[in-house]
């Protein structure tokens, strides 16, 4: 992508309203756009983000046998009153609306429901479980307050997984391949050093629940964070049973501010019970299916990332989720010999398909590299006059900040793998 074409606009100056740090940032780099108070778009550098660590999501869900489909936004009253979650009383965060004929609909904020729903039409025998869906689909949740930027909104994509299983111990194995996967999910997303397996309260399903806390100065709550077992408490839950059940002494606790990334949750067979979801075993007998239920956040995931890798020149993003693997930046006028041979750098490395961010606008240095800084890209490669002088291309990585000279080829390589005998 040329960036004199690229749809997006970067702000000097940080937008009066925001006093989130995500979103100050995202805003001024140009990878979200603001509609109302808790609902922003996202611009194509954004949208690249947040694909990409949906991919990642993705990729994790499928190794512990997910199967993905999508459902419905709009949901059905009676479904709902099933669990008596329809009524404000147990649940005031709906917006509803009605159809032309009077009858009432919801905006999900959730999918238990409907997905046990769903499953009463597919599950019969026990051959049919377990199983294993999930989906990446738009909640919607009326907040009395939106705040935190793109981590609290009230229009937010969630990816949320559904166990089917036989048995509670079936579901207990599931969900510990849930929560490894998660582990491994937010090492890749960046995270990992970060977050930690967070012991919650299970509410109504079971003794406790876990969630994937990240330390964040922004976060709305509190954890204690035991470093050589390397989880945390939430200090909802944190009381003598829970540190005797753990084997942690209180001392060896620090509390830390964190922002919740993930939860996961067995809900036991109630769900099922009310929906009328259970399936005949091998001997003929009737008996409930065991759930689960998996939540990620790739938006709010998103907002962590801007507020825990980012300095107070932009954003650094990680390799993997970053909107390009390489900013390519042209100091040399239209003509020059610099721009001439960014050009051709460009055009090799479109030729072999690596993802590039090519700065090839008519403005100052200055505002290039403040620009590039700001949109966070991993690595920026800088042709000039002076870099051709000292024999290729200035590379810098954002998040080092070590720089280098390194011969144009070599540049090239490191992009596409090539070696010199190599066919492409």
């Amino acid at each position: 992508m040329r960036q004199s074409q690229l749809f997006t606009k970067t702000r000097k100056e940080i937008p009066s309203e925001e006093t989130a740090k995500n979103a100050q940032l995202l805003l001024r780099a140009g990878f979200i756009h603001k509609e109302i108070a808790g609902v922003y778009g996202f611009l194509p550098l954004g949208l690249k983000v947040l694909n990409n660590i949906v991919q990642v999501i993705r990729e994790e869900m499928n190794a512990i046998d997910g199967q993905e489909i999508s459902m419905t936004a709009l949901q059905d009253k009676a479904v709902w009153d099933k669990t008596d979650r329809w009524d404000d009383k147990n649940v005031d965060i709906w917006f509803k609306t009605k159809l032309k004929n009077d009858s009432a609909l919801g905006l999900s904020f959730t999918h238990e429901e409907p997905i046990t729903n769903m499953m009463t039409q597919f599950v019969r025998s026990y051959r049919d479980l377990p199983k294993f869906v999930y989906q990446f689909q738009t909640k919607f949740r009326n907040e009395t307050r939106a705040k935190s930027g793109i981590m609290r909104t009230r229009e937010f994509l969630m990816k949320d997984l559904y166990s089917f299983c036989h048995t509670q111990k079936e579901q207990d194995i599931y969900y510990d391949r849930v929560k490894n996967s998660y582990i491994k999910i937010f090492r890749r997303l960046g995270l990992g050093e970060k977050t930690y397996v967070t012991f919650a309260s299970g509410g109504t399903f079971s003794k406790y629940s876990h969630e994937f806390q990240t330390v964040c100065e922004a976060g709305e709550d509190e954890i204690y964070v035991h470093d050589e077992k390397n989880i945390a408490i939430n200090k909802e839950v944190m009381n003598p049973e829970v540190l005797k059940d753990l084997g942690i002494d209180e001392k060896d606790l620090h509390m830390e501010k964190a922002s919740e990334v993930g939860n996961i949750f067995s809900l036991g067979t109630r769900f099922s019970d009310a929906m009328g979801l259970s399936y005949t075993d091998e001997f003929g007998e009737k008996k409930p299916v065991w759930m689960g239920s998996y939540g990620i956040g790739p938006a709010r995931v998103m907002g962590v990332l801007a507020e825990t890798l980012s300095d107070d020149r932009g954003m650094i993003w990680p390799h993997e989720i970053a909107p390009f693997a390489l900013h390519l930046v042209s100091l040399g006028k239209e003509g020059s010999d610099a721009h001439k041979k960014a050009e051709e750098i460009y055009e090799e490395l479109r030729k072999h398909k690596v993802d590039i961010l090519f700065d090839d606008r008519e403005v100052g240095a200055g505002e290039k590299f403040a620009d590039s800084d700001l949109i966070g890209i991993p690595m920026r490669a800088v042709v000039s006059e002076k870099s051709l002088l000292a024999g290729g291309v200035e590379i810098k990585e954002r998040k080092s900040d070590k720089d280098e000279i390194i011969p144009i080829e070599q540049l090239i390589k490191m992009y596409t793998n090539c070696c010199d005998d190599c066919n492409h």
